[in-house]
């Protein structure tokens, strides 16, 4: 539940108002008006530690291309030439040898996503907000001041009656125990992964990876000790228990994976993006608690990747960046999302006043990082021109905004609540329909964490979007505090899938856009 809650709500953390009208001075700032060139250097570190092998390829093109078009006639010539130059030879032998194995060694492998799978929980646990407030109320844990609070940021949230509780919290009073929560892991995790391996056929004994990211609830034995008992899985799976890294925990995993996919080869690795609700609703009254109790909803994520070239045929993505971001050494940024008890010793998940300006920072670096790497070379151009101009001749030059649309297809923000998706359609200049299955699938299914990127991917394939080539970019937020962005390219087009959680409502969507910013 950490990371992203509080951006969506743009309320007061101090718990003495009860508004939650954004003010100006919370909103994301301007990415562009002070940015740091050590960060656009990190992006074109990345170009130039890639030089070697983007040069070799189009050599190597070139020679074979020239090679095909000679005839018997000059390929005898060149054998002459050959024979009474050995030096030649040897030079080019050596040539060929040693950029053919530092391309091979430098090379990464291609990370394929082969298919994911959203889990939909039942519908008897559809929690509509007026059921949310009488069970508030009804708990008999909240004052009237709490209570008017959480329907305010309810009215705001763009959230709809459709998202999910746990079965803990229907009850009345609520019932949150390690049981409870283990029940509640367990449906999401083997809800999400069964569906996965019947789609896919791929059988749990060929899995060689399993990374589970789960921010606040981290039980002993571990998510992924679940999973292996579950499914049988092999003995010698590596796999990863990721927590208390929020929000934005999903492209991590997704980045580990890759990782472990470069060293293990021919294999499959799964990941499972989910967070866990039974055990961390908050039960007291100071409001930077509060908000996250109203944005956060049950959901999660199973990921198939693999490295095989054979599963290229079949794969629906393949994997093309992955950046980074964290500005943990920052105090302000490290406490903005800080799980810690109140004064009445209630543990909860409080929210800093400044979290929509931290997150507008993290993401500045990360889209500062991010733009060489994918934007096109004019875009590269007129940013870089003007950012030298304004940084060393000191002149007033309103910075240029990038277009991020030219890089990208298709956009996939993290659904962490109405405000955040608000600003950066804003600040990057994008159109309703790029924001649009962020807030479709904030009012569906409310903030599911780190798994939400996925519910958009899979609700931009249900409106049959995606076509061979697209490039789609997932960006998330979390505690600590991190922005991470994933870069997936289409390998085909793609169809919507029975299996989707969007399945049976999709032609209901979108709903009007306009209702989510009144």
């Amino acid at each position: 539940m950490e990371g992203g809650g509080g951006t969506g709500a743009g309320t007061p953390a101090n718990g003495a108002a009860v508004g939650v009208r954004i003010q100006q001075s919370r909103r994301l700032p301007d990415f562009l008006q002070s940015v740091h060139l050590k960060y656009v250097k990190l992006g074109y570190h990345y170009l130039i530690s890639h030089l070697l092998t983007l040069c070799l390829v189009p050599i190597m093109a070139i020679v074979i291309i020239e090679a095909s078009q000679m005839n018997p006639d000059d390929l005898r010539q060149v054998w002459l030439h050959l024979q009474y130059n050995l030096v030649s030879v040897i030079i080019c032998s050596a040539f060929v040898v040693f950029g053919s194995t530092v391309y091979i060694m430098t090379r990464p492998r291609p990370v394929y996503l082969v298919e994911y799978s959203c889990y939909r929980p039942p519908d008897s646990l559809k929690a509509p907000l007026s059921k949310f407030m009488k069970h508030s109320r009804l708990t008999g844990d909240f004052d009237e001041s709490s209570l008017e609070f959480q329907r305010k940021i309810l009215e705001r949230s763009g959230l709809g009656d459709e998202t999910y509780f746990p079965e803990a919290l229907h009850h009345l009073p609520p019932s949150p125990s390690m049981q409870a929560a283990r029940e509640e892991a367990q449906q999401v995790m083997f809800g999400a992964l069964d569906n996965l391996f019947q789609t896919t056929k791929v059988k749990p004994k060929d899995i060689g990876v399993l990374v589970v990211n789960c921010s606040l609830f981290n039980p002993t034995p571990s998510l992924t000790a679940m999973i292996v008992n579950k499914y049988k899985l092999r003995g010698n799976i590596r796999s990863f228990n990721l927590g208390g890294m929020g929000c934005s925990a999903g492209v991590i995993a997704i980045d580990l994976a890759k990782d472990m996919l470069q060293v293990h080869r021919n294999t499959y690795a799964v990941v499972v993006s989910m967070e866990n609700i039974t055990q961390n609703w908050y039960f007291g009254n100071k409001k930077a608690m509060l908000i996250p109790n109203c944005l956060f909803r049950v959901g999660g994520a199973a990921i198939l990747l693999s490295n095989k070239a054979g599963e290229k045929r079949r794969a629906k993505y393949k994997l093309v960046h992955v950046v980074r971001t964290h500005k943990g050494a920052d105090e302000k940024a490290y406490r903005c999302v800080y799980q810690e008890e109140d004064g009445s010793g209630k543990t909860g998940v409080s929210l800093s006043k400044d979290i929509m300006a931290i997150a507008g920072g993290a993401l500045k670096t990360n889209i500062t990082t991010l733009g060489p790497i994918v934007l096109p070379i004019s875009e590269q151009l007129l940013f870089f021109a003007t950012l030298v101009i304004k940084k060393f001749f000191k002149k007033n030059v309103k910075p240029y905004i990038p277009d991020f649309k030219l890089a990208f297809d298709h956009f996939c923000i993290h659904a962490g609540g109405r405000a955040v998706i608000d600003e950066l359609e804003k600040n990057l200049q994008l159109q309703p329909v790029h924001v649009e299955a962020s807030r479709m699938t904030l009012h569906r299914f409310g903030n599911t964490s780190s798994s939400s990127i996925w519910y958009e991917l899979a609700y931009i394939e249900g409106k049959g979007r995606i076509r061979r080539g697209h490039r789609i970019w997932q960006i998330a937020f979390g505690s600590g505090f991190k922005c991470n962005s994933a870069v997936w390219q289409a390998l085909r087009n793609v169809k919507p899938s029975k299996n989707s959680p969007w399945h049976d409502c999709i032609d209901r969507y979108p709903m009007n856009i306009e209702s989510f910013n009144t």
